[in-house]
Formats: C-alpha cells, structure tokens, sequence
C-alpha cells in the first residue's frame, strides 16, 4: 500500500499539472508543488502514475489538443499546437501522429476517431486519498491490511451506459455486446470520471437487461449526444466505499481480483459507523491497472442516519 505522504505529493504534482497545462512546466516546479527534491519527486511520480513527468505531462497536452481539435469547428493546428507549448507545427504533428496513429489533422476533418484511446489519469485522484469532496479516510480492517479503504460522496449525476442482456461479469459483457464500448465511453469530454463497470441494483435495471454493464458518468444536467445504441439514466447522491488493492504485475491480474474481493466480503463496515447500501447505486469497477491496484466500490450509508 502506498504512502499516505507519497500518493498526496502525487496528486498535487498531477493538480498542478492540470491547473498549468498550456504552460511551460519543470521538474523543479511539480518537486516544489510535491514537497520533496527533483530526484524524489520524480522518482515517485513514476512509481505511481507508470510515466515520468515529462511523459505524462505530453500525453495529457496531446490529449487536451485532441479534444480541442474534436471540438473546434475549424481548428487552426498551430494555433493547436502553441496552445499545448509545442514549438512548432511539425513537431506538434509528429507527437501527435505518434501518441494516436493518426495525423491531427486527419483527426480534426474526420471530428474525432473512436479508435484512439486518449490519457486521461486525472480521475484516477477521486480514488486517491481526498483533500475535498467529502471523502473520508477509514482505517484498514487487520485481515486485510495491504487494501486502501476510505469513502467518498458522489453528487447527483447522470449516466451513459450500454445494457446487455444476461451478463453478470465483464467477460460475459464483452460476448453480449463486445469490447469497442469502453473506447466509446473514453470519448466522452463531459465525464466526471473514467468509465466504469458496473453492477445495476434491481431499481436500475430494465426487463430482460443485464445486471452488469459499461458506462460514464456526467453531470446531472449533462444534455449533449448519447452514443447510438447508448442510453442515460439519473443516479441519486450516495456515499460509495473505495477499496483499493496493492500495485500488482499482470501475470496476478486474476489474483489481484479475486484477493479484493475476499477483503471486500470480509470487511465490516459497521466497525467505522456505515452499513452496506446497495439499492442506493451501482457497485463498480475500475479498469484494472497493475501500477495503481485493482480497484471495487460499493454504495454504503451512515448507521446514524439509519431509516
């Protein structure tokens, strides 16, 4: 389990990044912002997020130009370029070209491509330790002390999703439907968060649709295009509990599972004041990703406000 001290300097070095993104950026600066020397900081930025800063800081410039470029009537790519800090047209197409496959201009005619899978970490910090939003830290249960447990609040919020017809799993979701609905999701610029995998409780699901499904979540008063053959459904505030496994390497994909979820039905939540909740929202899933853990959420409530 990582470092309270370590995964908060992360994430104000990722904040800042965020915050100064079509600005020039050092090293020195994310090492001040993190609290710790050059070498450290970006020692442990790599350790967390699986790039060094440099290499993070370009793909979230050339994913910020893609959606600008996707969004922009008739986008000028170098003024595109300037705005993300590439010197020069051609080095901005050649980065580009790189990171996605596709020239950005090709890109810009064609509004977009589904294809390509655009860098966008920053959600990744809601499951992190919060400094706002309402998150709480929980002390860990002693049976599974490698696993990172705290809760959060999700506000009111919509969201776009694809049903199945039977599937219970992501495995037997991709056979249903097939495996392009993330890449679609990914698209999505309105998102509060990176897509999910869920599991609907009763109340939100429709006759003869799945149990498990894919989707996004936007703000509540979201009303832009709903991907062909997606819908969008409202999701009521709830306190969701975040488990967070340990990193792993992808030959213990499956153990990484399966070793949360033995910890997530053994925990007792009544020990820190809640109590499971899960006709209040879906239970998720996050993309497994070895270098930040697999990570699991379930809807909870406080005891004292126990109806």
């Amino acid at each position: 389990m990582e470092s309270r001290d370590k995964v908060l300097a992360v994430q104000r070095m990722q904040d800042f990044i965020e915050e100064h993104i079509n600005e020039p950026i050092t090293l020195k600066m994310l090492a001040e912002v993190a609290r710790y020397s050059p070498w450290h900081a970006g020692r442990i930025f790599k350790e967390l997020t699986g790039k060094t800063p440099f290499a993070y800081i370009r793909a979230r410039r050339l994913t910020q130009a893609a959606l600008q470029l996707q969004a922009s009537e008739k986008p000028k790519i170098i003024d595109v370029a300037f705005d993300f800090v590439f010197g020069s047209h051609e080095g901005f197409t050649r980065a580009f070209s790189r990171e996605f496959g596709v020239s950005p201009r090709r890109f810009a005619r064609e509004k977009g491509n589904p294809g390509i899978k655009l860098f966008m970490p920053d959600r990744f910090r809601d499951y992190y330790l919060k400094l706002q939003g309402g998150a709480e830290e929980m002390p860990n249960n002693a049976n599974i002390n490698t696993v990172f447990v705290q809760v959060v609040d999700r506000p009111a919020r919509k969201v776009i999703l694809k049903r199945g017809v039977k599937a219970t799993h992501y495995f037997e979701y991709c056979e249903e439907v097939g495996c392009e609905v993330w890449e679609v999701l990914t698209g999505i610029k309105e998102a509060l968060y990176e897509p999910i995998g869920m599991w609907l409780p009763e109340k939100f699901r429709r006759p003869g649709t799945s149990e498990y499904v894919q989707g996004v979540e936007v703000p509540v008063d979201y009303n832009g295009d709903i991907p062909a053959g997606f819908e969008i459904m409202e999701l009521p505030p709830c306190k969701m509990m975040v488990f967070q496994g340990p990193p792993y390497t992808d030959e213990d994909y499956e153990k990484a599972i399966d070793d949360l979820r033995a910890a997530m039905k053994s925990y007792n939540p009544e020990l820190y004041g809640f109590y499971w909740a899960d006709e209040d929202g879906p239970r998720f899933q996050m993309a497994p990703m070895g270098y930040r853990g697999y990570i699991e959420a379930r809807p909870v409530r406080q005891l004292n406000i126990k109806e």
